[in-house]
């Protein structure tokens, strides 16, 4: 840890945090069985022109589905690192200041406040410029680092009751996507109205190619300049500034949420403003490993707390030409898993591609993942979780799903034909 953190922990009362179950031997031993047999794959690859380019052409959207019946190579299992019957049981000890308050921890949620002794959010980040433009439900154009951007806002269209605070989900999108197409999607008019909260669904800039082949949204190769890489870091502190001046934004709970290259650049955003962040979800993403084209995303530095994710991905096949999201997903768990946050695994078998969700009826598509951030304010003790006490509620619409890195069970069944062939 840098001297920086050590001293925004000292100034926010950081405890000692609980001690949380690690993955067991056999899961590191699976993960180098994927490195190994991936690396020997890998030494002849094509070029990263060609990945990026085959990728931008076909890129999954959560629209498109892949069919592992005509899929040729392994699958379930095979690739997958053991789910441990060795696993230790977590040691969910905490100080009684963050206990005596909520002795029904598994009830906890956004809209449960803070016990006494918890540590108070940092400030915000202040707007860039010199005021924040008025921020309405639908497109809106904000004056940042790099020029103007553009951003939906997904605002409940039943406004705040007196006193009500909502929380805050970033949603950034994939290759070949737009905002539009994750607000569409995704459902999010419908989640933000039943579950409460605000959504902001940045769009990208269109300025990222290579060699004006392929075109990428969000900086998260090393091909990028750090240069670049702030200015998307500053779009997003000013579009956090000024959404939470004008709409009552719990601080307890803002979170950042991915699909494909936007997973991965939601893991780069939990790198540089984890202190801002409650919790992430990584869907079809990870984070950048030593084996072939994975090792052109950007280096990943985990923030000095330990952040609560949720990891999914579409089993060992969930890859678009050389890049493999498997391993980059099963890279974040070892790392921020290893370093004690709490995460929830989710494994289905339809590669890159939607996740095959099927929702209680009345309920939005999704509503199942974004409860993980809802359920998870800043101020929960490092490695706790409600669920450990009240269950995990997505098992019921996700049953391939687990609490801890190794313990989701892939799903089986058929998907609709496969959109990244490569």
């Amino acid at each position: 840890r840098t001297r920086g953190s050590s001293e925004r922990e000292a100034a926010e009362g950081r405890r000692d945090s609980p001690a949380v179950a690690r993955g067991p031997a056999s899961r590191k031993n699976g993960l180098q069985k994927v490195r190994s047999r991936l690396s020997s794959t890998h030494r002849r690859t094509l070029p990263l022109l060609l990945l990026l380019s085959a990728c931008s052409s076909t890129a999954p959207g959560p629209d498109r589905h892949i069919d592992l019946a005509a899929a040729d190579g392994p699958r379930g299992s095979d690739l997958r690192p053991d789910a441990g019957a060795d696993r230790a049981a977590p040691d969910l000890r905490a100080p009684d200041t963050l206990r005596r308050d909520h002795a029904l921890i598994g009830s906890v949620t956004c809209k449960t406040p803070p016990p006494t002794g918890a540590p108070v959010p940092p400030p915000l980040p202040s707007y860039s410029g010199a005021t924040c433009p008025t921020l309405v439900a639908g497109m809106n154009t904000i004056a940042t680092k790099g020029g103007s951007r553009k951003l939906i806002l997904v605002l409940p269209k039943t406004p705040p009751a007196a006193g009500e605070t909502l929380p805050l989900l970033f949603m950034w999108h994939w290759l070949a996507g737009d905002a539009t197409d994750f607000l569409q999607k995704g459902e999010v008019q419908a989640a933000v109205d039943q579950q409460r909260f605000v959504a902001v669904i940045p769009e990208a800039k269109g300025d990222l190619t290579i060699f004006n082949l392929a075109e990428l949204p969000w900086p998260i190769l090393t091909l990028q300049t750090k240069e670049r890489f702030d200015e998307e870091v500053a779009f997003f502190d000013d579009v956090l500034a000024c959404v939470a001046a004008q709409q009552p934004v719990n601080k307890e709970c803002i979170a950042s949420a991915g699909v494909s290259a936007g997973a991965l650049f939601t893991m780069q955003l939990v790198a540089a403003r984890g202190q801002h962040l409650s919790s992430f979800i990584s869907l079809s993403g990870g984070i950048a490993s030593p084996i072939g084209i994975n090792g052109q995303i950007r280096p990943f530095a985990p923030p000095a707390r330990k952040l609560p994710g949720l990891v999914l991905w579409g089993g060992p096949l969930d890859r678009c030409a050389l890049l493999d999201f498997q391993v980059a997903s099963l890279e974040l768990e070892s790392v921020m898993g290893g370093a004690g946050s709490f995460l929830v695994e989710c494994v289905h078998n339809c590669k890159h591609a939607e996740p095959p969700v099927t929702p209680p009826a009345g309920e939005s598509r999704y509503g199942a993942l974004w409860d993980f951030f809802l359920k998870h304010p800043r101020w929960l003790a490092e490695g706790e979780s409600p669920y450990y006490q009240g269950g995990l509620p997505a098992k019921a619409t996700i049953p391939w799903c687990g609490i801890g890195a190794g313990s989701a069970t892939p799903r089986t069944g058929d998907c609709p034909p496969p959109a990244c062939p490569f």
